[in-house]
């Protein structure tokens, strides 16, 4: 019984590891970081948490100095680490009609 309550706790402790992780996605290559970070931000300057929700899978892990605020460098080490998407087409068409 010990150890059916054993491997059960540790399945589960594996599985909340990975589901903390599973919302990473592939790093996306410098084209298409560009592109996103160009919506989020037209003008470069860092850019609050509401202007970079569209793009940003964990805003925590983006804004690395918890500054409330994202730089370039900041977005560019997120694309890298997997925690921004690409902008799909209805994000795009969203973020421009705002302009």
């Amino acid at each position: 019984m010990k150890s059916t309550v054993l491997v059960t706790a540790s399945l589960l402790a594996t599985g909340l590891l990975f589901a903390g992780n599973a919302q990473a996605t592939e790093a996306l290559d410098d084209a298409a970081c560009d592109a996103a970070w160009t919506l989020a931000s037209p003008n470069g300057d860092t850019v609050s948490k509401d202007d970079v929700m569209p793009y940003v899978i964990d805003y925590t892990m983006v804004d690395s100095d918890a500054d409330g605020k994202v730089s370039a460098d900041e977005f560019k080490k997120g694309c890298a680490a997997g925690q921004v998407k690409a902008a799909d087409d209805a994000t795009v068409k969203d973020m421009e009609s705002a302009e």
